[in-house]
């Protein structure tokens, strides 16, 4: 008898299927088939850890992995949300690893990273939604790989009082948590999650540590309009947060949310010179950027864009 196969959205699969419009020719990626993929995924098995860049089907594994450049994924690889838009497997999590930290902290050393990037499914299960190994993370790497960089993306935390303040504290570079969409569609593609809250906790790190760099972002071709973009802008302005990224949605499968339309270069391009003239420090939009694309070149871009601005300030 053979086993029937393990879904990956159990709450997505009788559902019937959203075809999306044709891809363009300006999104094309390639798959991750070099040496240095390779490398990086063996190195992410032989650890027990888990990347977004395998989870959320990334479209930019291929020339991330190549640079041996990895988004890890702590508490696991099941995530307690059900977002329309996410490709991350979703259920019942199992126990959180305590060895997690220290082998995330080896494989930052074994692969000599500059700057490294965290994130993490959601843990609705776990009292304090997990902030707990975001910290013990921190400080392992922060002992092992002293000049390394340390940016985390983080889940909303909702519900989880003093989460936010406890990851906050143990200083990560920058601090990245996703607004994903217009607070509209919130319903329909974020249900488990709140605008506002997710705007307010970037706002509170800021008044935690405000050396700290805020970054957020969203996806579009889900239905927003301009307008609903421009007034995410300044709402994310208003919160303080220094970098703002823009990408284009690309559905995982036909049960997830169908892409409303391919959003054009150009538009992207009007997207990023309003969000400028708004005050970021720092944004990136175009149609295949993702949170942590570039991290650790953008790292470097968003310290010497606050010293500039600092500068001429003073």
């Amino acid at each position: 008898m053979t086993d029937k196969p393990v879904l990956r959205h159990p709450e997505k699969a009788r559902r019937p299927d959203n075809p999306s419009p044709k891809k363009p020719d300006w999104i094309r990626v390639k798959a991750p088939t070099s040496a240095e993929a390779a490398e990086v995924r063996k190195l992410m098995r032989d650890k027990n850890l888990h990347t977004v860049c395998e989870e959320a089907a990334c479209p930019n594994i291929g020339e991330c992995w190549k640079h041996k450049h990895a988004t890890f994924m702590i508490l696991g690889d099941t995530c307690t949300r059900a977002c329309a838009f996410c490709n991350v497997k979703t259920g019942k999590p199992g126990a959180v690893d305590v060895s997690e930290p220290e082998n995330l902290a080896a494989s930052v050393a074994s692969m000599g990273l500059k700057h490294v990037v965290i994130t993490s499914v959601d843990r609705d299960d776990l009292a304090d939604g997990g902030a707990f190994q975001f910290v013990a993370c921190i400080e392992r790497i922060r002992a092992t790989s002293p000049d390394c960089t340390i940016e985390v993306l983080t889940p909303d935390f909702r519900d989880k009082d003093g989460a936010i303040a406890a990851v906050a504290r143990a200083r990560p570079d920058v601090f990245n948590h996703n607004l994903e969409t217009v607070p509209r569609l919130y319903p329909g593609i974020r249900p488990g999650a709140r605008y506002f809250h997710s705007l307010r906790l970037l706002q509170m790190v800021k008044e935690i540590d405000p050396t700290i760099f805020t970054k957020s972002g969203i996806m579009v071709g889900l239905g927003e309009t301009r307008a609903e973009v421009l007034q995410v802008m300044d709402d994310m302005r208003s919160a303080g947060i220094d970098f703002m990224t823009i990408g284009q949605y690309l559905q995982p499968t036909l049960k997830h949310v169908a892409i409303d339309r391919f959003v054009t270069p150009d538009e992207f391009d009007d997207y990023r010179a309003t969000a400028k003239a708004k005050g970021f420090l720092m944004v990136a939009a175009t149609p295949l950027t993702r949170s942590s694309h570039h991290a650790d070149r953008d790292f470097d871009e968003l310290r010497k864009a606050r010293a500039a601005a600092q500068s001429a300030a003073e």
